[in-house]
C-alpha cells in the first residue's frame, strides 16, 4: 500500500468541463490502482500502515494521456518546413511526392533498432511533463511488413520505458506509390490483409485512417471500417483537416471513439459526433505548423456536448511537436479552450478517445496513473509556455 498524503487534488466529475481542487488530500494505492481518496484526517485504518509519502501540498491531477501520435518513424522533414515558408502548401508538397511519402522512404529503410533509438527521446520529453499513457500509430510503412515493423517498434517502447502504450493500425494513411493506379488493390492487399496480420500478432488496439482528398473517401473508409468491426476493434479517424468530406459523421455513426483534426467539421459531423459520444480529438500542432486559419468549430462542439480532448500530433511532417504541456497552452491561445478544458483535454477526454475507461481522473477504483505538480492552481499548466512543473511522474502508484 503506497499512501501519498497532503496532496491538493484535482478533481473533474465525468459530466462537466470544471475542475476544483481539493487540499489536504490523501490517496492511498494497491496493486496499481486507487483505493482511497480522501480528507487527509479521514484515512481508514486500515491504510495507516502504509508506505507514506508527504506531498508538501503540491497539486496532484491524473497522469497526462496523449491520445494522438505518429511518434515511430525514419528520417525527418525539416526541408518541407522550409519549402512551406517559402509558400508551398501541404497539398502542394504532398502530390510533389513529399509530405507523408517521404517519412514513408525513411521509414521504409530503417531497421527496427533505429525506428526505436529515434523515437525513445520523443517518447522520453513527453514523459519529462507527466505522460502516463502513449498512442502511437503505424502509417509511415504502407505496406504490410512495415506497418508491423512500426507497432513492434511501438510495443517495445512500452516495455522499455514506463509508460502505457495503445496502439492504431494506420495503413489507410496515404496511397504508397506502386499502388498510385490500383487504390482498391491498396486496401484489400495492403490495408485489410495487413489489419488481418497485425491483429493476429496482438499488435493493434485501434483501426485509423486518413479520410481526406489526397488520402482516402468516405467510402474507401467505409471498407476499412466494417473489417475493424468484423476484428473487434475500436475505430478512429483523420478527418476534416483539409475539408469537409463527412467523414466524422461516417465514423460517429460506426461508433468511432474519435475523430481528430476537424477544422473544417460542419453541423451535420458535430450532431453524428454528439449523438454517438465520439470524442473530438483537436491537435493545434498541427494547426500550428501549417499556418491555418479555419478553426475547428469549439464553441458548437462545446454546445452540443461533444467531448474535446488534445494531443500533440507527433509527427515529423505537420507537427513535429513532443510537448503536451504545450499543445495545452495551444489549445487555449489558438483554440479559445479553458484551461480546466484543456487539462480534460489530456486527461479524461484523451482516455474516452482511446476507449480506455479505467483513468483520466482521480477516483477509487482507477488505475494509480497520476502527476504531481510544483504549481499554483491548475491552470498554470496551460498558462505557462517552455516552462514544466512535474514534481513526480506516477505509473501504476509506482513513482518513475
Amino acid at each position: 500500500m503506497q499512501i501519498m498524503r497532503n496532496a491538493a487534488v484535482v478533481e473533474m466529475d465525468a459530466d462537466s468541463s470544471a475542475y476544483r481542487v481539493v487540499p489536504g488530500q490523501s490517496i492511498a494505492m494497491t496493486d496499481g490502482m486507487i483505493a482511497w481518496v480522501g480528507a487527509d484526517s479521514d484515512l481508514p485504518d486500515d491504510y495507516a500502515g502504509g508506505e507514506m509519502r508527504d506531498l508538501g501540498g503540491r497539486m496532484v491531477t491524473p497522469g497526462l494521456i496523449d491520445c494522438h501520435t505518429h511518434i515511430v518513424f525514419g528520417g525527418d522533414r525539416a526541408r518541407e518546413f522550409e519549402m512551406r515558408l517559402e509558400g508551398a502548401d501541404y497539398q502542394e508538397i504532398a502530390r510533389a511526392g513529399g509530405g507523408i511519402l517521404s517519412s514513408v522512404r525513411d521509414t521504409r529503410a530503417a531497421d527496427e533498432e533505429t525506428l526505436l533509438a529515434r523515437a525513445l527521446p520523443r517518447v522520453d520529453h513527453l514523459l519529462a511533463e507527466g505522460v502516463t499513457t502513449l498512442e502511437i500509430k503505424s502509417g509511415y510503412g504502407l505496406d504490410v511488413e512495415t506497418e508491423l515493423k512500426m507497432l513492434r517498434v511501438a510495443r517495445e517502447i512500452g516495455r522499455q520505458r514506463k509508460v502505457n502504450v495503445i496502439t492504431s493500425w494506420l495503413a489507410a494513411h496515404a496511397l504508397p506509390p506502386e499502388y498510385q493506379d490500383r487504390r482498391a488493390a491498396y486496401l484489400s492487399e495492403g490495408v485489410i490483409a495487413g489489419m488481418d496480420r497485425a491483429h493476429a500478432d496482438g499488435l493493434i488496439d485501434a483501426v485509423d485512417g486518413f479520410c481526406e482528398g489526397i488520402a482516402f473517401s468516405v467510402e474507401e473508409m467505409e471498407q476499412v471500417f466494417d473489417h475493424a468491426a468484423r476484428l473487434g476493434l475500436n475505430i478512429k479517424l483523420h478527418a476534416e483537416q483539409l475539408s469537409d468530406l463527412g467523414g466524422a459523421a461516417m465514423a460517429a455513426e460506426r461508433g468511432a471513439i474519435s475523430a481528430d483534426h476537424l477544422e473544417y467539421l460542419g453541423a451535420d459531423g458535430i450532431k453524428a459526433m454528439a449523438e454517438h459520444g465520439t470524442v473530438a480529438v483537436l491537435l493545434p500542432g498541427a494547426f500550428y505548423t501549417l499556418r491555418e486559419t479555419q478553426l475547428p468549430p469549439v464553441q458548437a462542439l462545446r454546445d452540443s456536448g461533444v467531448p474535446i480532448a488534445l494531443a500533440t500530433d507527433c509527427n515529423p511532417g505537420t507537427s513535429p511537436l513532443t510537448s503536451l504541456l504545450l499543445t495545452m497552452n495551444m489549445g487555449a491561445t489558438l483554440f479559445r479552450m479553458t484551461p480546466a478544458e484543456c487539462l480534460r483535454g489530456v486527461t479524461l477526454n484523451a482516455a474516452r478517445a482511446l476507449g480506455l475507461s479505467d483513468r483520466g481522473r482521480i477516483a477509487a477504483g482507477l488505475r494509480a496513473d497520476l502527476a504531481v505538480w510544483d504549481i499554483a492552481h491548475p491552470a498554470e499548466l496551460s498558462y505557462r509556455i517552455g516552462f514544466n512543473p512535474l514534481y513526480a511522474r506516477i505509473l501504476g502508484g509506482q513513482h518513475v
